[in-house]
């Protein structure tokens, strides 16, 4: 299967499909969503849709249908997660939360109660991920790499369903095993990454109970939120939080016990 790579969100992405009429088109229309997404979303650009809107307090802004759904399903986390997953993050010292951003759905606006950071990169990739993969989806068999984020689609070119490695969280050469995955998301999030990067939201400590978060659902964005918000939760909770909402995941513990969903397929 041919394969494109490009760098954009501040990671690099890499596409694989099958070869036939149609493929290069479909790949072009899949890393435009990517780029897309990012104007749209992104906090480190000030001419970002997200940065202006967060200059505007108090004031209903009318918003793009792609800035819109990212804040719409970060809140939805967020409040599905009693704040383990929170895209004001950053500001937990000064009382700000996902309540003070007010979303209007009939008119598509959103009103932030006061001055406030948001950070939509625990969505917006799984968003970008997400809408790429509609684009392959006509392709049927594809695999999508963005930066860890993965969507598989169908079967690899051997006619099985994809094999995803589970890295080992001590030993980035090392895996604990893989996951046969077809027509899902995988998403990891891991204290391995950038030590500290990921905060509690209701404390502003970074969690130390669990080393990984491996989640498997139908869409990135949701297996994304979900693997940040279990990894907070911790190893008992973030379990609870994955079978309450119909997915599957592996959760190693800060002393690298396994923990898994009922429905989670053997890891090999």
């Amino acid at each position: 299967m041919p394969v494109r790579t490009d760098v954009a969100m501040g990671t690099v992405i890499t596409i694989q499909v099958p070869s036939g009429d149609g493929a290069a088109e479909a790949l072009d229309r899949a890393f435009r969503w990517f780029y897309e997404v990012e104007s749209r979303c992104t906090r480190f650009d000030p001419k970002s849709e997200l940065m202006k809107l967060t200059s505007k307090v108090g004031v209903s802004v009318p918003a793009s249908a792609i800035l819109f759904e990212a804040l719409r399903f970060a809140w939805m986390a967020a409040e599905a997660s009693g704040g383990a997953f929170d895209p004001t993050v950053q500001q937990v010292a000064e009382g700000v939360s996902y309540l003070d951003v007010v979303l209007d759905s009939k008119r598509q606006s959103i009103m932030l109660r006061r001055p406030l950071t948001l950070d939509l990169g625990g969505v917006a990739k799984g968003l970008a991920v997400d809408m790429a993969a509609r684009e392959l989806a006509p392709l049927r068999d594809f695999a999508i790499d963005a930066g860890g984020d993965l969507y598989l689609g169908g079967s690899n070119e051997h006619g099985s369903p994809w094999r995803v490695g589970v890295r080992h969280p001590r030993n980035k050469e090392e895996l604990i095993g893989s996951l046969q995955v077809s027509n899902q998301a995988v998403c990891t999030s891991g204290d391995y990454e950038r030590p500290g990067h990921i905060l509690d939201p209701r404390t502003g400590v970074s969690p130390e109970s669990c080393a990984s978060v491996t989640v498997v659902a139908p869409s990135a964005m949701l297996a994304d939120a979900l693997a940040t918000a279990a990894f907070v939760l911790g190893p008992e909770d973030g379990l609870a939080l994955l079978e309450s909402h119909g997915v599957d995941g592996l959760i190693l513990t800060a002393d690298l016990q396994p923990r898994k969903t009922r429905g989670l397929p053997h890891v090999a």
